[in-house]
């Protein structure tokens, strides 16, 4: 059945849906977000001394975040990191040795809730009509990047001696490779909006 609403996210227009349908669409959205977030994160780059790595998956959490909307976004977020919790290897440097709480409580866990946060906020921005144009998504990228970013330099730091190496570690060399899939994210959600048409009247 299809629907017009003037709050509607991606996902909402590409698949509208009702009933038991709609509860089924949620739940191959979330498992397809879930492996999709875990095979970003196996495309990473290692550039020492930091022990993060540069990966694809925080460009799958804001395409997430904006093209599922605040409550499905958070829940596959969530889902990915129960997943994750469980001891699966899902995340860039979880190993069968390094896997579940063990990793998740180490130098990328702060990073990790930033994912969840990130999603929401994303969510939320596309709710408002910022994934139409691109300068307010790109607005909203930056906006969901810092979600990352804050609590997941604030967690790196209890592992580091000062601020200067949390930066060298967690915040340095992600910026360039950071602004490249903001930008992209940006571009790509309104260029998608233009080839469904609108679902706001």
């Amino acid at each position: 059945m299809t629907f017009a609403r003037n709050d509607a996210v991606l996902q909402e227009a590409l698949w509208p849906t009702d009933g038991t349908m709609l509860w089924v669409k949620r739940a191959v959205l979330v498992a397809f977000g879930i492996a999709l977030l875990a095979l970003t994160a196996k495309i990473k780059v290692m550039i020492p001394p930091s022990p993060v790595p540069i990966t694809l998956t925080t460009f799958g959490v804001l395409l997430i975040g904006t093209a599922y909307g605040p409550r499905l976004g958070f829940a596959t977020i969530a889902g990915f990191l129960l997943v994750g919790l469980m001891g699966f290897d899902v995340f860039a440097n979880s190993s069968a040795e390094k896997a579940g709480w063990v990793y998740m409580s180490g130098g990328t866990g702060g990073y990790l809730v930033g994912y969840a946060v990130a999603a929401a906020v994303l969510g939320w921005f596309a709710r408002k009509g910022w994934d139409r144009n691109v300068g307010l998504m790109a607005l909203g990228m930056f906006v969901g990047n810092l979600a990352i970013y804050v609590p997941g330099l604030l967690w790196l730091n209890t592992f580091a001696e000062n601020w200067a190496q949390t930066f060298e570690w967690g915040l340095t060399p992600f910026l360039i490779g950071d602004a490249m899939k903001l930008g992209l994210a940006a571009l790509l959600v309104p260029a998608l909006w233009k080839l469904v048409g609108s679902a706001r009247t």
